[in-house]
């Protein structure tokens, strides 16, 4: 059943933006289909929602693409491979063109089952994954993107009976973070209840283990994003089998990173907590820092025009919008509004704050979804492409 239908989203809403100009640039796709799709939208042409076709396609990604990185000022894309039916994921980086196009630099095979990544380091010149099939977190050294080069790898052991031995059966990090400052990787860990926290050398990129951040038992932590507000820091963690947001307000004492919790919401805000079979997924910050989203799949809470064939209807999993308390860190709830389909496992926002790409698993399909910056309403859907295979990222160039 649709719920708190009384914040679902309304044309008139999006009508009221002011000054919501018209932007355009490059969208990568990666999708289980062995493919990354690069598409080209240029948002504020108000012609109703367009489907759109690829400008590039590349299959040099191997088998199972399950995440993208881009390093902009470097004009570098890396292709995470996550290796569902083979031993070994693989990393793969590309070269990124104004067309569109992909040329591959360097591939090179990593640990089993790799689904985040982040670039870190002096001159971004490392990059960390995190390895959900392989209970494991690497390094590697990308000054060189044609001879990738692994610099440490962690890996991970259950030590006590977990609370979900349906879901957490072993390790499984799901992101790599890097804090604002830089200088500490995080790993949230939905198999064992942990972020994992490490330091690091700017320049050799060693890595130094900290204290892991303990999580609600059961809670599986999948995916986390930082706000800074002036002096304040704050995090928000998104649990994937509790399906809750989890607040922490973020310090520096001496240099080192201390997380104190404020809140444990469930993930459509304040209220009952969410059914189980539910399954939280991506949480992302605005542009200006002032609003979160989040998205959830498996709920089918909504029924929207099928974008193929408008005169019948598909089944839509929610995004879920946030404004952030900028003195408390606290969530206030705005509107819960269709995702354009099912299971959107990934989203990303352009850097004018003016539009959503929404990778949509189950449906094969890429959905644009109209922002307006200044109130953080979400509008319409203005776009969509549909790709084969299972989307798993859809990243802004």
């Amino acid at each position: 059943m649709p719920r708190r239908n009384n914040l679902q989203k309304s044309l008139a809403a999006t009508l009221l933006c002011a000054g919501n100009l018209a932007s355009a640039g490059l969208v990568y796709v990666s999708s289980y289909s062995q493919t990354v799709t690069t598409l080209n939208y240029t948002h504020g042409q108000n012609t109703g929602i367009q489907k759109l076709s690829p400008v590039a396609v590349s299959q040099s990604c191997s088998d199972n693409p399950s995440w993208l990185t881009l390093d902009s000022p470097d004009s570098i894309l890396y292709c995470i491979n996550e290796g569902l039916n083979t031993p070994n994921g693989a990393l793969t980086a590309f070269r990124t063109s104004p067309g569109g196009t992909l040329q591959k630099l360097g591939q090179v095979s990593t640990a089993n089952g790799p689904v985040s990544g982040v670039v870190f380091g002096n001159n971004r010149h490392g990059l960390a994954l995190a390895h959900y099939g392989g209970s494991a977190f690497t390094t590697w050294d990308v000054s060189n993107p044609a001879k990738l080069k692994l610099l440490q790898t962690k890996t991970y052991k259950l030590t006590g009976t977990p609370a979900r031995p349906d879901r957490q059966d072993a390790p499984h990090p799901h992101e790599a973070v890097l804090d604002p400052t830089g200088k500490f990787l995080l790993v949230p860990d939905l198999g064992m209840d942990l972020i994992h926290l490490y330091s690091f050398d700017p320049n050799t990129l060693a890595l130094k283990d900290i204290t892991p951040i303990s999580v609600k038992p059961g809670s599986g932590p999948r995916h986390l994003a930082f706000v800074v507000k002036g002096s304040k820091t704050f995090a928000y963690l998104v649990t994937e089998l509790g399906n809750t947001i989890i607040g922490y307000n973020v310090t520096y004492p001496n240099g080192q990173i201390k997380f104190t919790e404020i809140f444990n919401i469930p993930s459509h805000g304040q209220g009952p907590a969410e059914p189980s079979s539910y399954a939280a997924a991506e949480v992302v910050v605005s542009p200006d820092s002032n609003y979160l989203i989040v998205s959830s799949r498996a709920e089918n809470s909504t029924i929207i025009p099928d974008f193929d064939n408008p005169s019948t209807t598909i089944p839509s999993d929610p995004l879920i919008n946030f404004k952030i308390d900028a003195t408390t860190g606290q969530l206030k709830l705005l509107q819960v509004v269709p995702a354009g389909g099912q299971f959107p496992r990934q989203f990303s926002i352009n850097k004018e704050g003016n539009l959503l790409a929404v990778g949509l698993q189950d449906d094969g399909r890429v959905v644009f979804v109209d922002r307006c910056p200044q109130t953080g309403l979400l509008g319409d859907f203005v776009a969509y492409a549909d790709i084969a295979g299972q989307i798993t990222s859809a990243v802004f160039a």
